[in-house]
């Protein structure tokens, strides 16, 4: 493991006007599949989560599923449940046109917390937090990164993106919460 990645597992940043904190190793899977397949309901189904609806985020059971494109589901689970999952979900995909694949090395998870989280985002992300609602995912450029995004909570955001680029995500985020940076 690089350092630079190393140096990501779950840091926080409490000292500024929001939190900002690295969620550590954490599963995820992209499943990409027809929607509307009975296999893909019956095996989300069996997980306690539906097909999310367009740029829908939803959670069940520790775990999350949001939408990523019309054919891109990006599944958020424990680490150590992640390669489990991946093959059941393979096996009861086994005959579809799907592809279920364990990226979780290859993605870094951030939220940003605090009653002004919006405003630590709104300096890197062209997204409209006023009108984002809790459960709705964008896929969006964060500084000069490809990131998702969504209101995970009433005072919280999670931001995804790749592994590669998580340390100057964490970065960004650290310097745009710093007391002083207030927007109102």
């Amino acid at each position: 493991m690089s350092d630079a990645v190393s140096a990501l597992n779950g840091r926080v940043a409490a000292g500024g006007f929001a939190t900002v904190a690295e969620a550590g190793l954490t599963g995820m899977l992209t499943i990409r599949a027809e929607f509307g397949s009975g296999a893909l309901k019956s095996a989300l189904g069996g997980l306690g989560l539906a097909v999310p609806g367009q740029r829908g985020v939803v959670t069940s059971g520790g775990r999350t599923l949001a939408w990523m494109s019309p054919d891109e589901l990006l599944l958020i689970c424990g680490y150590d449940e992640a390669p489990g999952l991946a093959t059941t979900l393979g096996d009861a995909l086994a005959g579809e046109h799907a592809l279920v694949v364990n990226v979780s090395d290859a993605r870094a998870r951030f939220t940003v917390s605090g009653p002004r989280a919006d405003e630590v985002v709104m300096k890197l992300a062209p997204v409209d937090f006023a009108t984002l609602p809790q459960g709705e995912i964008r896929r969006t450029r964060t500084a000069q990164i490809a990131a998702a995004l969504w209101r995970s909570g009433p005072e919280e955001i999670t931001l995804v993106c790749f592994r590669s680029v998580g340390l100057y995500l964490m970065n960004l985020l650290e310097t745009a919460a710093r007391k002083g940076g207030e927007i109102f």
